[in-house]
């Protein structure tokens, strides 16, 4: 079958690229916003997160992995593009990087004040890269009916891509205001706490999961683990969580007191913390108080949901 003429500005971006000029001329030739691509991608047996759809039209990541290469030929089809237009222009893989070791950002580029970050780490006296990556991370936050954060709860599937890997490092940053001293920490399942660091000034901390056995490189783990929140100063307006080494999947669950439901709801994708978010979408509450977010295929990001009260 034939496919159609491409508008004059998509032939050339097909023809001399870059990938990502191609690709997000290809989408606005094509009028579809981010989600609605990611929708066609499922109907067609192809799971793609739109952080990564964003980032890669953005040229802040390219599609590697033999799943986003797939992900690329079913969007020539999506796009309605000739067959190989957008594959040829990604060219061989960039040399030297091992698929199996994820690229990874360092903490201080995702959590905010830096130094503040680097300060305990180095207390910790870890490596920058703990050796774990996220292949699944199932996260729920409740929030009370003072608007204010009561616990987080974790169930989190990690890989090792080094060997003798044996701790997780899980960060936690309160809300302003919040007492940190006063922060608990519940290791629940597979793990047991470690040492633990705070900077009350910063309203971070650092929480070593000590694993029930040493990894290799390959070996999967599930640990369960939590926070619970003291009483906070202000009302809670967003949860965001840092990926410094992206993410197979993650899902975010918050639970809104019945007697305190927010007006509105996003779901927000960031780079830096502080900055403007790359990507908004407004999410629905459920029947049960309850906005969620699936993301999949995440590269290193922040990604959570941010919510109004009036």
């Amino acid at each position: 079958m034939q496919q159609p003429s491409a508008p004059p500005g998509l032939a050339v971006a097909l023809r001399t690229g870059p990938f990502h000029l191609a690709l997000r001329t290809a989408i606005a030739a094509r009028g579809l916003a981010l989600h609605r691509l990611q929708q066609h991608l499922a109907q067609r047996g192809v799971r793609v997160g739109v952080t990564s759809l964003s980032y890669w039209q953005q040229g802040h990541r390219r599609p590697e992995r033999p799943e986003s290469l797939r992900a690329v030929a079913v969007l020539e089809d999506v796009l309605e593009l000739p067959e190989h237009s957008l594959t040829r222009l990604l060219g061989p893989r960039r040399g030297g990087h091992d698929p199996a070791v994820p690229a990874v950002r360092p903490y201080r580029d995702l959590i905010g004040p830096a130094e503040a970050v680097d300060g305990l780490l180095a207390v910790l006296s870890g490596p920058p890269d703990t050796g774990l990556h996220t292949v699944a991370h199932i996260e729920r936050i409740r929030v009370g009916a003072d608007r204010r954060l009561l616990r987080r709860d974790s169930q989190h599937v990690l890989r090792a891509h080094r060997d003798g890997v044996d701790r997780y490092l899980a960060i936690y940053q309160g809300d302003p205001g919040i007492d940190i001293d006063r922060v608990r920490v519940r290791a629940e399942e597979n793990c047991r706490p470690g040492r633990i660091r705070r900077d009350p000034g910063a309203h971070l901390l650092v929480a070593e999961l000590l694993l029930d056995r040493r990894l290799r490189a390959g070996d999967t783990h599930l640990i369960g683990y939590g926070f619970d929140e003291p009483q906070a100063a202000q009302p809670s307006r967003e949860y965001v969580r840092g990926f410094n080494a992206g993410a197979g999947q993650y899902v975010l669950q918050v639970t809104f007191h019945p007697t305190a439901l927010p007006v509105r709801c996003d779901r927000v994708t960031l780079r830096t913390p502080g900055r403007a978010p790359l990507e908004t979408e407004e999410q629905t509450l459920d029947s049960h108080h309850c906005a969620h977010l699936v993301a999949s295929d995440l590269p290193p990001c922040i990604l959570g949901l941010r919510w109004d009260w009036e």
